[in-house]
């Protein structure tokens, strides 16, 4: 029971919080990138912060060595909301490939748009889609601007993984640049539609980057799978069970 009173308490700050922040972003619109990124970050830690303080749940970031001089993409496990916002504090400027309707969110979803201007698409689109995170990637990328990817579309159950999308292999390809992938154990401890949060460590885990020259965005795509998998597979209870 009280692990329930905690686990909202959370809920209720993390949520009025990133009201707070995203309404507040826009009175400073006007600011420079890295001042609002510098804001978004502070969010995030403050969220990260917050995970801990009520439920118990803390982060080791192991493999940031790995990051790559210059923007690349970044494949991130999906199985909980931690890696969404969790991520943010560990990486340079990034922008997300998200779907469009949670640019709709009233105040929330406008500030993303404002912050992080994330790479909006309409999941049935299939090939159009994929031309879109390409096209608008590339631009991102030379800006210096790295891309995070979701590749299973939607959080998946701990233990669990479906077909990864083509689209972040495919637009590292055609930028030339790196996919960083990632795993980690979120999902053991925040499980989707749970409201009860598990203490424990999250082990989030960035893995050597992965060159895209010399093989599809098919091959490329299966390499990163298997090395988020295989890695889940060591850091996962789930993947135990």
């Amino acid at each position: 029971m009280l692990r329930t009173l905690r686990s909202a308490a959370f809920l209720v700050f993390a949520f009025g919080s990133g009201v707070l922040f995203a309404a507040a972003s826009f009175l400073f619109f006007w600011a420079p990138r890295n001042f609002l990124w510098g804001f978004v970050r502070s969010y995030c830690r403050l969220t990260l912060w917050a995970g801990d303080f009520f439920c118990g749940l803390r982060m080791v970031v192991e493999g940031q060595e790995n990051l790559p001089d210059s923007a690349s993409v970044i494949m991130i496990k999906h199985t909980s909301a931690i890696e969404t916002y969790g991520h943010v504090p560990f990486f340079p400027e990034t922008t997300w490939v998200l779907k469009r309707d949670i640019l709709w969110i009233p105040v929330f979803g406008w500030a993303l748009k404002l912050i992080f201007r994330p790479i909006a698409i309409n999941r049935s689109a299939g090939r159009q889609a994929v031309k879109q995170v390409i096209q608008q990637g590339k631009e991102r990328l030379a800006a210096g601007i790295w891309v995070t990817v979701f590749p299973e579309g939607t959080r998946v159950p701990p233990g669990q993984t479906r077909k990864y999308g083509i689209s972040g292999a495919a637009l590292a390809k055609e930028a030339g640049v790196q996919i960083v992938p990632v795993a980690h154990n979120a999902g053991d401890y925040w499980r989707r539609r749970e409201l009860t949060k598990r203490p424990g460590t999250i082990r989030f885990c960035i893995g050597p980057p992965i060159d895209t020259a010399g093989q599809t965005p098919k091959e490329t795509n299966l390499r990163v799978q298997r090395w988020i998998e295989d890695k889940m597979r060591e850091i996962s209870s789930a993947y135990k069970q």
